[in-house]
């Protein structure tokens, strides 16, 4: 079992210093961007239930996933639990986290669990996982611990996860979610086996096609596409990768689509690609960044709708706006498991 040391919280609450100066926020986002930001942020601020949930429709209403990434949001924009602009948002959102996790360590809110929901279960660890750096309250720790122990429990043979909990299957799009959630708990110092963490890299290795992009499942869908090839080269960055033949192909091919400026399109999964997509270009650095962050910032300032906020049609307009905000800040290096 290895346990990192907690991290202080003026350690975490400050931003790490950027590997190259030019990556800065200062650089990267003007103040007519950051405009367009706060203004994404104020969309979601008003969004937010009574009792601390986010997401809307059928499927997404009060959805713990949508939950914690609307709230990594605002943590991103350097508001901490109880303090800051929205860290009373923050604090409602980890009370109904809370709410949500069972005795066994599942977070999962029944009537919204949406399409898989491990899914929910990884995004609503990786979010409890963070606020502890921050605010060390108790409560958090013990379902943290309990969330943890669940993925763990819950890897299949081939070393990834799939949309429930029970070890049949796998599949790289779930797997990315567990792998951060883990990195995240093990960053604030809470107990991660290394043979979880490497038979995930093993099971992510075989996933990656010869074109550098990586397939969805070992036996199913063997093509490479850009969202789950996003996903396999920052779960590689998250199980402690930092360099290799793996990542140098599987960003290779993720260039092969880069962001097309101002240029509206629709692809599918679009959010959840470029989430992962712009954390590894974060974590590549030098050129790769520098080229990728300003042409999807400016893409998603386009995509921006008159109230704030960004639209998919698959999840809610919630999600979407929580993604684009999370994608927009990078350049801030506020969140712990951003920082490279």
């Amino acid at each position: 079992m290895t346990v990192l040391c907690l991290v202080s919280q003026t350690a975490i609450a400050q931003p790490a210093q950027p590997r190259n100066a030019e990556s800065t926020a200062a650089n990267m986002i003007s103040a007519e961007h950051q405009k367009n930001i706060d203004r994404g942020l104020a969309y979601l601020a008003l969004r937010q239930g009574a009792d601390g949930s986010f997401g809307s429709g059928t499927a997404y209403r009060r959805n713990v996933a949508v939950t914690s990434l609307a709230a990594m949001a605002f943590l991103s924009a350097g508001s901490t639990p109880g303090r800051g602009v929205y860290g009373e948002k923050v604090d409602k959102s980890i009370d109904f986290v809370l709410s949500c996790a069972k005795p066994s360590g599942y977070i999962i809110r029944e009537d919204s669990a949406g399409h898989g929901p491990m899914y929910g279960h990884g995004f609503a660890t990786l979010f409890l996982a963070e606020v502890y750096g921050m605010s060390p309250r108790k409560d958090v720790r013990e379902t943290l611990k309990g969330a943890v122990q669940l993925i763990v429990n819950s890897q299949n043979r081939e070393g990834g996860w799939r949309y429930d909990p029970d070890g049949k299957d796998a599949d790289v799009s779930v797997t990315v979610c567990q792998m951060m959630a883990l990195r995240a708990a093990r960053n604030c110092g809470i107990a991660v086996p290394k043979t979880t963490v490497d038979q995930c890299v093993e099971y992510v290795k075989k996933c990656q096609n010869v074109d550098g992009g990586f397939r969805y499942q070992l036996m199913i869908r063997p093509q490479s596409d850009f969202p789950r090839s996003a996903a396999g080269v920052v779960t590689l960055y998250s199980a402690g990768m930092t360099e290799g033949s793996e990542i140098e192909r599987g960003l290779s091919y993720l260039q092969r689509f880069p962001p097309r400026g101002d240029r509206l399109h629709y692809d599918a999964h679009y959010f959840y690609g470029h989430y992962y997509a712009v954390q590894a270009m974060w974590h590549a650095g030098d050129d790769r960044w520098q080229k990728w962050f300003p042409a999807i910032r400016d893409e998603l300032l386009a995509r921006q709708h008159f109230d704030g906020s960004w639209s998919d049609n698959q999840i809610n307009n919630e999600y979407a706006s929580a993604m684009a905000c999370l994608i927009l800040q990078m350049p801030n290096n506020y969140l712990p498991i951003f920082q490279r």
